[in-house]
């Protein structure tokens, strides 16, 4: 083989991967020491102290209502809840969600909540969308590509916090956010006011952050490492069982 072969054979070989890679929802992120691989979920826990970020590498999202999918499903590799439940009912209901969403490509009518000021949707493909006020259009066409979507309180869009917070207090908080291109959920580590937790956000640096319920209860949320091994981030409470919706991913 001549040198220049030997050459070229490497180049040749890193080009055709990166002509395959293409835009997928199954985006990875390089491993290095400040993160930590799984195969179904990479976490960064180093990136922005006092902050946790879950990178699912899912197939498909969808949001399941009702009843928490179980731990015993294989293919789920992350669930925690994702919009407001509106009153501490026994039966569940989609008229008991904070807001109109969108689950298995149907869309319901939710509780009217003044708190929702934006709106996460995953189209069914490769494709998901944030969106800063009304998102009565967006579920439109999310429940007609098939995909789900749920309203919730934004903080960050465009890479732009949103002022003033909405919200005070001390809680252990939690987003949905995108960064540089890719789907994570943002743990605080520790209890901090509303206003920390926005600030870690701003130093993280998504382009979107989107709030998710928190709070003893409906912070119940796992996700299953390589091994199938489920791992809680916060274990089940009394006022778990009324919890009524999870944003879910799927292989």
């Amino acid at each position: 083989m001549s040198k220049t072969l030997r050459f070229l054979l490497p180049v040749l070989a890193v080009l055709l991967c990166c002509c395959c890679g293409g835009k997928s929802s199954k985006q990875t992120m390089a491993n290095n020491d400040t993160i930590s691989a799984q195969e179904n979920v990479i976490i960064d826990d180093s990136t922005v102290a006092g902050l946790i970020a879950y990178y699912p590498q899912f197939g498909r999202i969808d949001l399941v209502c009702g009843q928490m999918p179980s731990q015993d499903d294989d293919s789920v590799v992350f669930c925690a809840e994702a919009a407001f439940t509106h009153e501490l009912l026994d039966e569940f209901a989609h008229s008991n969600i904070d807001g109109d969403h969108v689950s298995g490509g149907k869309r319901y009518k939710g509780a009217k909540c003044l708190d929702n000021s934006g709106a996460f949707a995953w189209f069914g493909d490769t494709t998901w969308e944030f969106v800063n006020g009304d998102y009565g259009e967006l579920l439109d066409s999310v429940a007609q590509a098939g995909g789900m979507g749920f309203g919730q309180a934004i903080i960050i869009y465009n890479g732009e916090s949103i002022r003033p917070l909405w919200r005070e207090g001390v809680n252990k908080y939690r987003a949905l956010c995108e960064k540089d291109g890719r789907l994570c959920v943002v743990d605080s580590r520790d209890e901090v006011s509303y206003e920390q937790f926005v600030d870690l956000l701003e130093q993280f640096g998504p382009q979107y952050a989107l709030y998710m319920d928190m709070g003893a209860g409906w912070n119940h949320s796992w996700w299953r490492d390589t091994d199938g091994q489920v791992h809680e981030i916060h274990p089940v409470a009394e006022k778990s069982r009324y919890c009524t919706n999870w944003i879910t991913f799927y292989k």
